[in-house]
């Protein structure tokens, strides 16, 4: 089980966005992740007319390592790590480490 998923909203701890929230788009391999909005660069195109694509420059979201995010916290309204327990009817569930409240229902 992952302790960050798609559609969580997380913290920046490090790197030039630090401090910043936004929600995980997508986890990709080699423990990287795409937050909405966060570590944006500016990307140049090239035109193809063959695919129907402008040229110009574009802003896109670049990957962070995953050890660069904390899990957004409501309760305390900050960053918080994240523990996987199991539950007495077998099932798995995350939950804050300092608060101890259930991250999935």
């Amino acid at each position: 089980m992952q302790k960050i998923k798609k559609g969580d909203e997380v913290i920046v701890t490090a790197g030039k966005d630090k401090g910043r929230r936004g929600s995980v788009i997508r986890i990709l391999e080699n423990d990287r992740i795409l937050v909405e909005t966060i570590n944006m660069v500016k990307k140049h195109t090239k035109p193809n007319p063959m695919q129907g694509l402008e040229g110009g420059i574009v802003e896109k979201e670049m990957p962070l390592h995953i050890s660069n995010v904390m899990l957004f916290n409501p309760a305390i309204n900050k960053g918080d790590r994240v523990g996987i327990k199991t539950l007495e009817d077998g099932k798995k569930v995350r939950f804050f480490k300092s608060n101890g409240e259930v991250v999935d229902v």
